[in-house]
């Protein structure tokens, strides 16, 4: 399995995570117990082509054929170090509005821990959900348990 982490990260941290102006499209369902905002974002794919999740990237499609696709808190830590890694460089390419599909996130969750930061440290991102990203992030309400 090691050989395969490696090659993972390699893959996390090298392969194009790009995006189209405001194309950028993120969703959490860690520690969740359905994928209702991960459908929603497949949902909003459907009807907007040009814009990508992570899952949609050259990166992703790497790292789900790896077999490396599922909730963070279903894969362990060294798979979700990957992912964030991979996340990391997705929000640092995105520019415009990200669309965010997040509704009652985790507080574990790597929109909370990693996604949602990034964003707002991210000057070409300038909104989330066609709302100011400092706007978002202040009326954002965590799920606590």
């Amino acid at each position: 399995m090691s050989d395969i982490l490696t090659q993972a990260m390699e893959i996390a941290q090298t392969y194009d995570v790009s995006t189209v102006l405001n194309g950028a499209v993120v969703y959490s369902v860690s520690y969740m117990p359905h994928d209702k905002n991960k459908q929603k974002a497949l949902d909003y794919l459907t009807k907007h082509p040009e814009a990508k999740m992570l899952d949609d990237t050259p990166c992703g499609k790497a790292l789900i054929a790896l077999g490396l696709e599922g909730k963070v808190n279903e894969v362990g830590e060294e798979i979700t170090k990957i992912w964030r890694v991979a996340s990391l460089r997705f929000i640092a390419a995105a520019s415009g509005n990200i669309h965010a599909f997040v509704k009652d996130a985790d507080e574990r969750s790597t929109f909370c821990t990693t996604e949602l930061y990034e964003i707002l440290k991210n000057p070409a991102i300038t909104k989330i959900n066609s709302k100011a990203k400092g706007f978002f992030a202040r009326h954002f309400v965590v799920q606590r348990y």
